[in-house]
């Protein structure tokens, strides 16, 4: 019974290391990977595109942009962008807020958001 439950233990360690970002992720890496964000999102304040601007992403909740027009699923979510946050909505923005307007797939690789959101946390301040 008990390398049953290592094995359960074990299992468990895996799927949370693969599903979350590791953390200190590179900002020049994650440079590359805003490509896939920049057609929709600017980084200057008040610049808003099809989706609203990243400055001070981590300083503010969902939908908190005046200026922009959210789907209401968003404006109920009642998230606060924290790296946790922005990890888990760029991995699989449907499962996070279903029904939110952002046509976008998901960043399905960890170390692809960790570097994004490092990127992120360097040039949205």
């Amino acid at each position: 019974m008990i390398g049953v439950t290592r094995a359960a233990a074990a299992l468990a360690l895996t799927l949370m290391l693969v599903g979350t970002a590791r953390a200190g992720g590179d900002p020049a890496r994650g440079e590359a990977r805003f490509q896939d964000c920049a057609a929709c999102h600017k980084l200057e304040a008040g610049s808003n595109n099809v989706g609203p601007s990243l400055q001070g992403i981590f300083e503010r909740k969902a939908a908190a942009l005046a200026d922009f027009r959210y789907s209401p699923a968003m404006k109920r979510s009642g998230i606060s962008w924290t790296p946790e946050t922005l990890d888990k909505f760029i991995a699989d923005p449907q499962a996070m807020v279903p029904a939110n307007r952002m046509p976008y797939a998901g960043m399905a690789d960890p170390s692809d958001r960790a570097d994004l959101i490092a990127y992120l946390e360097k040039v949205s301040k």
